[in-house]
């Protein structure tokens, strides 16, 4: 058979991130002639991994298509503005809450982007003269109109023979399994993308919905070696009082969306129950206000009482002595403020934004308690402090570590082992093949061994680039 001809009818899908990661997620589906990007997320951590992100795409951008995203985060979208600098102009399927939080989320991280070329500038310390943003606020807002909002449940067709429906995986508002139909009839085949999967019973966002069927399955495995503790609330409360009690500042590195809802959710809940003093909580964040706009713009997507959600005193996503900081003249003003109190900044891995600054103030500090309370992925600055290391290089200096770190798994917004299991096990037959994705190695290997043990599936853990055919 001809090049051609095999071009016409092999069914395959390409790893180009979120292999032997946790970041950078792309899944390239290839069908005859269609190529679909399922995610297109940024690559974080390791210098080998963000050295990704500048090279070129494995594949013609001209090939692809159209783009389908399971949910908001950058590990999973952050690299659209750089795809639609390189000529992408094809259409970009999410649902329509993941539509509202990435015209908050990409501007910003393109903002990020230039100033950390900025700031590299002004003090001198990239090794590129000059040092260039990966992209520009302007590439953000041309991927912005590429956007095309999917509603959960709906079956939209999609180029050629290929359709797409969007399920709820509770991870953050808006979140996705996605579910790639080609052909029609008593010929279709199905490929199912967990995304993120959520957890079950957790505050404010609906539980993950069940999928039935799938001819390959791609499953996240951030969490596949492990379980979550339970009830984490109680060990917060003793943080955020042994913070109190030393007069010390509670940095709290978080992701805006999603995380960042929880833990005030959290302390509003402490505070309401007496379990912790009510303390200033300074949100270092532009998105947080955004984010409650659109959690009120969504209540079909979550738990929260709409009247208590726009009331500011009884807000449950408001503490009650709470600042938000827009501007970064508001972001500056907190390194006057000493203890006690909480700070809650992106990025959740300290990779980069606003919480950068305040570690840099803050961690010489032993009256300071850094707290982790999500996955700090390897090589990332989180991963180093939860190491032990004595001193970090943050914006081109050298940082003493003597503040204490803390980390709590518990509010996690990731599935652990049992509660991905618990999902898989709602599929009403084996897939052909499922495909372990979005995990550090230990963690992949982990929960390939369990399903095989468990469920008896056939597994395969990818490498990055590697190219599956479908069968």
């Amino acid at each position: 058979m001809s090049q051609a001809g095999q071009r016409s009818t092999e069914l395959s899908v390409r790893f180009l991130g979120g292999a032997g990661t946790v970041t950078g997620s792309k899944f390239l589906l290839a069908s005859g002639s269609e190529r679909i990007l399922i995610d297109c997320g940024l690559f974080q951590g390791l210098k080998d991994y963000r050295l990704r992100n500048w090279a070129p795409l494995q594949v013609p951008i001209r090939d692809l298509s159209s783009i389908v995203l399971t949910h908001a985060h950058i590990d999973h979208s952050g690299y659209l503005p750089r795809l639609v600098r390189e000529g992408f102009h094809g259409e970009v399927y999410a649902t329509p809450p993941t539509c509202d939080l990435l015209r908050v989320l990409l501007p910003d991280a393109a903002h990020l982007q230039e100033e950390e070329a900025r700031y590299a500038n002004l003090r001198g310390y990239s090794k590129h003269k000059p040092a260039l943003p990966l992209y520009t606020a302007e590439d953000a807002e041309r991927a912005l109109r590429l956007l095309r909002p999917v509603a959960f449940g709906r079956e939209l067709g999609l180029a050629g023979e290929l359709s797409l429906r969007f399920f709820r995986a509770g991870h953050i508002l808006g979140a996705a399994a996605a579910r790639i139909t080609v052909g029609t009839g008593a010929t279709q085949k199905r490929l199912v993308d967990s995304g993120d999967l959520g957890r079950y019973g957790k505050p404010i966002l609906k539980d993950p919905e069940a999928v039935a069927e799938a001819d390959w399955l791609l499953i996240e495995s951030t969490y596949g070696d492990r379980l979550h503790p339970e009830k984490p609330e109680e060990e917060m409360a003793r943080v955020i009082n042994e913070a109190a009690d030393e007069r010390g500042c509670l940095v709290v590195p978080a992701f805006a969306v999603g995380r960042t809802q929880e833990l005030i959710y959290t302390i509003r809940k402490l505070e309401d129950d007496g379990k912790i003093p009510s303390l200033p909580v300074h949100v270092d964040s532009p998105m947080a206000i955004d984010a409650t706009d659109i959690y009120g713009a969504h209540p079909e997507e979550h738990d929260l009482d709409m009247k208590l959600l726009m009331d500011r005193k009884l807000c449950p996503l408001c503490c009650r002595q709470f600042h938000i900081h827009r501007t970064a003249e508001e972001s500056k003003a907190i390194n006057q403020l000493r203890g006690p109190r909480i700070i809650i900044s992106a990025s959740g891995m300290a990779t980069g934004g606003r919480v950068l600054h305040h570690l840099k103030l803050r961690l010489p500090d032993p009256k300071t308690t850094v707290l982790f309370v999500g996955f700090q992925g390897e090589g990332t600055r989180g991963r180093a402090l939860q190491d032990g290391k004595k001193e970090i290089k943050m914006l081109g200096e050298i940082v003493p570590v003597r503040a204490k770190i803390k980390t709590i798994d518990g509010f996690s917004a990731h599935a652990d082992r049992q509660e991905i299991l618990r999902w898989l096990k709602n599929f009403t037959r084996p897939p052909r093949k499922t495909f372990v994705v979005h995990g550090e190695p230990p963690a992949s290997q982990a929960l390939a061994e369990e399903i095989r043990k468990t469920l008896r599936w056939s597994v395969e853990v990818p490498s990055y680039g590697q190219t599956a055919v479908l069968k």
